[in-house]
């Protein structure tokens, strides 16, 4: 057998850029590169493989592990999970920081590969420079911390168990029905220590990602169900997107007249104006969707994972009769609510639905006046709120209007955390796929930034805009960096209206009086955070790092404001001040959070007691 030494490193990096996936018999490389910060756990390692190894992946300088993590998850999103970027790190610190975007890549289903430096595994510099320490078990090291939020974890403490290491990594991140974040620990000795590697485990390697059908007793089970109902409601979610199935999606719903309603991962399925799109579903949904879903005696879900969001809390489909038929490649989700699983690729599985029904003559019992006056209503009402006029400044609503007029079709907008997924969810007109970039699932401050140079790099030839609330801007935008040293111009919308006015909205909705989610200065009268606004020039923070920034305070100044930045070579920054409270509000909607049982406020007393009663009205699974 033919062998060549390498070090760990060296080996993984050969071993990453001869990765490649075939998908409806396209063959796409599906390593694009590796985005990194160094230290001394990974400098000398995957820093020195980097650096001396003749391979086409490239290499992204990161500015916070977490963003640079994120900016690779939106990346694979955006690419349909077909490719991805590696993430390097060094030990402690540089790791831990990653954690949390491991856990919104794995809680959204997007594969991303995660090498953070480890410990010595010699263990005889001892303890290392940010070494955590485990008195009760010293295998342990701050990496443990990935387990719980990858999909697949292993600490590779010898140079030959790479090989099966990098195998099943391959194999979890190119599993539809497996795939979010992997895991691989790399002791820093580790890294650096060689071995008589197989040449043949550095071949090209191709793996198949095959579309799942449905078994032929599952979809008859399937199709004998919908032929039993009258008013089905389709919700489509992210899996419609990366199955590519969004035209399979409106050839079903034409053929039987059934309104579509998406989840934010599976928003831009279908034109706005399409007859048959009724909205967003949900919490955050539209009127219209929510009094059909109501209604429904069947719910066909595809593509998503029935999040509490997408559901209400589980109170969304109030019909007694009504019953679930869930399209999923993973089964896991496909059983979620008691739902009747078809597990299969969502294109495969739509298209063989439709074919079956077709053939047994089955229509829906809405008549398409239903279904247009209740899309008419919700029309009018985006439009209402995108005319929105105050005196005293810019509603949200308005300002999201002209985002959406004036950026044009193709532009991509990306948002994650705060009040915006809300009023994008309901108010936002996508006219073409993959426009609509929300990270919902983990709902992480922080994404926003980052998704975005992460969505430019999968699609450089797209203007690009973040829309992200001052909160989760302060939290993270270190990618901003990234994409002027890039080359990579994005478009930053901040809306800024001083505070976590979400969740300030949330606790006032609740009893409370307001407290500690606004940006105000501490007041010595009440010792609290009461006094005036905190005077945040983002605008100038922007400025500093080389950005093209832009400051608006009326609808005149938004219009110029978005103009230019649409010229502009290089990343922009417009730094919009709203009015808080001025966002959207629930539409025949509810969400079950947790409200103190025990009070000497009425309000909340009051709160609870509405909290209580919603709550015997929820499904019990």
């Amino acid at each position: 057998m033919e062998t060549v030494r390498l070090t760990t490193a060296q080996a993984l990096i050969r071993f990453l850029d001869q990765q490649y996936v075939r998908f409806d018999g396209q063959e796409h490389k599906f390593v694009r590169g590796v985005m990194g910060i160094f230290g001394h756990g990974n400098v000398t390692g995957i820093g020195q493989a980097l650096e001396d190894e003749d391979s086409q992946l490239v290499y992204i300088q990161g500015h916070n592990e977490q963003g640079m993590v994120h900016a690779a998850t939106a990346y694979a999103k955006h690419k349909n999970r077909l490719q991805i970027f590696a993430c390097t790190s060094s030990i402690g610190p540089g790791a831990l920081n990653m954690v949390t975007a491991a856990a919104t890549a794995t809680v959204n289903r997007i594969p991303v590969l995660l090498l953070p430096g480890d410990i010595f595994a010699c263990r005889q510099p001892d303890p290392v420079l940010q070494q955590i320490e485990d008195p009760s078990d010293y295998t342990v090291s701050a990496n443990d911390a990935f387990r719980p939020v990858s999909r697949y974890w292993d600490r590779i403490v010898r140079p030959e168990q790479l090989m099966t290491a990098a195998l099943n990594a391959m194999r979890v991140l190119t599993d539809p029905a497996e795939t979010g974040a992997v895991t691989l620990c790399l002791p820093q000795d580790v890294q650096t220590e060689a071995y008589d590697y197989p040449v043949s485990f550095f071949h090209k390697r191709v793996w198949e990602i095959e579309r799942r059908p449905p078994a032929r007793s599952a979809l008859e089970r399937a199709a004998e169900w919908v032929m039993a109902k009258r008013r089905p409601l389709l919700i489509v979610g992210g899996g419609v997107h990366y199955s590519q199935a969004t035209e399979e999606v409106r050839r079903f719903a034409e053929a039987f007249a059934i309104p579509v309603a998406e989840t934010q991962a599976g928003k831009s399925a279908l034109p706005w104006d399409h007859p048959l799109n009724v909205g967003a579903i949900g919490v955050t949904g539209s009127r219209a969707a929510n009094l059909l879903a109501k209604e429904a005696d069947l719910v066909i879900a595809v593509g998503t994972r029935l999040s509490d969001f997408t559901t209400s809390s589980k109170t969304a489909f109030a019909n007694p009769d009504v019953s679930l038929l869930a399209i999923n490649v993973a089964r896991f989700d496909a059983v979620k609510m008691d739902a009747v699983p078809l597990v299969a690729d969502a294109r495969e599985a739509l298209a063989a639905l439709r074919e079956a029904l077709a053939a047994r003559g089955y229509t829906s019992g809405y008549s398409q006046a239903e279904i247009s006056r209740l899309k008419a209503e919700w029309d009018a009402e985006v439009d209402r709120l995108y005319a929105a006029e105050r005196a005293d400044g810019l509603a949200q609503t308005r300002v999201i209007g002209e985002v959406n007029r004036a950026i044009g079709d193709d532009a991509v907008i990306v948002a994650a955390a705060g009040g915006l997924p809300g009023d994008l969810h309901r108010l936002w007109r996508s006219r073409r796929p993959k426009t609509y970039h929300m990270e919902y699932g983990f709902s992480c401050m922080g994404y926003e930034v980052a998704g975005a140079f992460g969505v430019k790099l999968a699609d450089p030839e797209r203007e690009v805009y973040a829309l992200v609330g001052d909160g989760s801007y302060l939290m993270l935008h270190s990618e901003l960096v990234t994409s002027l040293q890039e080359g990579r111009k994005i478009n930053i919308v901040l809306f800024d209206n001083a505070g976590y006015q979400c969740i300030h909205h949330l606790q006032r909705g609740h009893g409370s009086r307001g407290f500690g989610n606004e940006f105000r200065y501490r007041s010595p009268e009440t010792g609290r955070l009461t006094g005036d606004y905190l005077p945040v020039d983002f605008a100038g923070m922007a400025e500093a790092v080389g950005a093209k920034a832009y400051r608006v305070r009326t609808i005149e100044e938004l219009r110029e404001a978005l103009a230019s930045a649409k010229k502009e070579p290089r990343s922009t920054l417009i730094d919009v001040k709203v009015l808080p409270g001025t966002g959207t509000a629930e539409y025949e909607s509810w969400w079950r959070v947790g409200v103190a049982e025990v009070s000497t406020r009425p309000e909340v007393q009051q709160a609870y007691e509405a909290m209580r009663r919603r709550v015997q009205t929820a499904r019990p699974y």
